[in-house]
């Protein structure tokens, strides 16, 4: 069974994983030399197959999708969403992040609600999960990209917006270090990432995939992962 999984899930014989490393909860380290929670699960997905794998490395995440999407990647990890899940086969979340908002310091808007307003920009990274849900949510705000690859609270200062969107770890350092900025304490979304292959692929593939997810968030697996990383271990998903 796992020889013809392998086959089907790795048709070249290696195990490609996209790697985001624009989610650093998700990813660390650097574009040659990646490290963090998806790196350790493609490592282990290999292992049980009898694969070598090999990393591809991005800077957002509308990019891994694409890698995934065209064909480039055997395995990726995203977030759920609609669009994405049109094209790839997701397992149950393995990590659960949240999204907030950031503004300026002596910004009028004190809650979520108060974001969604007419003339209310708010910064996104373009493809990101948040970037996403808000585009389908969002009634009177609008989403702003930056000219590169950003992320919101980046963008929100660099165009002079009234928000920025991103998930909290992050989004909390930055408002640390930068006094001129506040968080919205109240999360706006629950961003589920979760471990994806491209749709058509065998069900007994995916549903090993799936399986095998679930074995390691019954363990410590995902939150060692994560803790290792330096980031919050009670992030990880409980098993479904």
């Amino acid at each position: 069974m796992s020889s013809a999984i392998a086959k089907d899930l790795a048709p070249t014989g290696k195990l490609r994983a996209s790697i985001n490393l624009g989610n650093p909860i998700l990813a660390q380290g650097t574009f040659d030399a990646p490290s963090g929670p998806t790196v350790d699960i493609s490592r282990e997905v290999a292992k049980r197959l009898g694969l070598e794998v090999e990393f591809l490395t991005f800077d957002a995440a509308r990019k891994s999708f694409e890698a995934m999407n065209e064909g480039r990647a055997d395995i990726c990890y995203l977030a759920i969403e609609p669009v994405r899940a049109a094209e790839v086969a997701f397992t149950k979340p393995y990590v659960l992040i949240e999204g907030v908002f950031v503004v300026p310091v002596d910004s009028p808007i004190k809650t979520v609600e108060d974001v969604d307003q007419p003339g209310v920009r708010i910064g996104v990274n373009e493809g990101s999960a948040y970037h996403l849900y808000l585009s389908r949510t969002l009634k009177h705000a609008t989403c702003v990209f930056g000219p590169t690859v950003s992320d919101g609270q980046d963008v929100m200062r660099e165009l002079n917006l009234e928000a920025g969107a991103g998930v909290r770890g992050p989004v909390a350092a930055y408002v640390e270090q930068n006094p001129d900025v506040r968080l919205i304490p109240e999360r706006f979304m629950v961003i589920e990432q979760a471990v994806g292959v491209k749709k058509g692929k065998a069900p007994e593939t995916v549903k090993w995939l799936a399986d095998l997810v679930e074995e390691l968030k019954g363990t410590t697996f995902i939150s060692d992962a994560l803790a290792r990383g330096g980031q919050d271990p009670t992030l990880a998903a409980p098993p479904s």
